[in-house]
């Protein structure tokens, strides 16, 4: 007897929205208010972001960047639909180049998504690890939801692997399910 034959077929349907959120890393040119008032403007209201933290953990950025960078992370009050991930990177890389000095870049901006079961960024390179979306724009699940913590993975990256920048996003997930638990009861 075939066990498949008794299973009901998948369907395919639209998924729930979720959160939006933004690692961001500058140079001193830039100050906080004025990147999260850039942002605000494109994305909407900011719901939580962490302190901006001088940024040691790499060099990576140092040849085009420089040295004495700020990082910080925030997420966003309005839930935006998965599939919009490489139309939101496409815009960060816009205002990425927008504020360039020549041809360099003075803030990075990295979206991602985070669900109820992972934390996924966009890139624009490819590797091992990430799926082509559109444009150029690839995805990378960098942190999975173990119990109800988020957990690394190998490719995780420095900062991401963080404590105290985990907790940060375990802290707006569980915001993230509790709305979501309201708003299915009609709350």
């Amino acid at each position: 007897m075939n066990l498949q034959q008794n299973l009901p077929m998948s369907m395919p349907g639209e998924p729930e929205a979720v959160m939006l959120l933004m690692g961001v890393l500058h140079t001193a040119q830039h100050s906080v208010a004025a990147i999260t008032q850039q942002l605000v403007a494109e994305f909407g209201l900011v719901r939580a972001a962490t302190d901006a933290v001088p940024f040691k953990l790499t060099t990576y950025y140092q040849p085009e960047m420089g040295a004495g960078l700020t990082r910080w992370y925030c997420v966003f009050r309005t839930l935006v639909p998965p599939g919009e991930l490489a139309s939101i990177k496409l815009r960060t890389n816009a205002i990425e180049h927008a504020s360039a000095v020549d041809g360099r870049r003075t803030l990075n901006l990295d979206p991602g998504l985070l669900t109820a079961h992972s934390l996924i960024l966009a890139s624009c390179k490819n590797f091992s690890h990430r799926i082509y979306v559109r444009d150029g724009i690839y995805a990378e699940v960098t942190l999975i939801v173990k119990g109800a913590q988020f957990d690394v993975l190998p490719w995780t990256y420095p900062d991401y692997r963080q404590a105290q920048v985990r907790a940060f996003f375990d802290e707006q997930r569980a915001a993230y399910l509790q709305e979501r638990r309201a708003a299915r009861r009609g709350i």
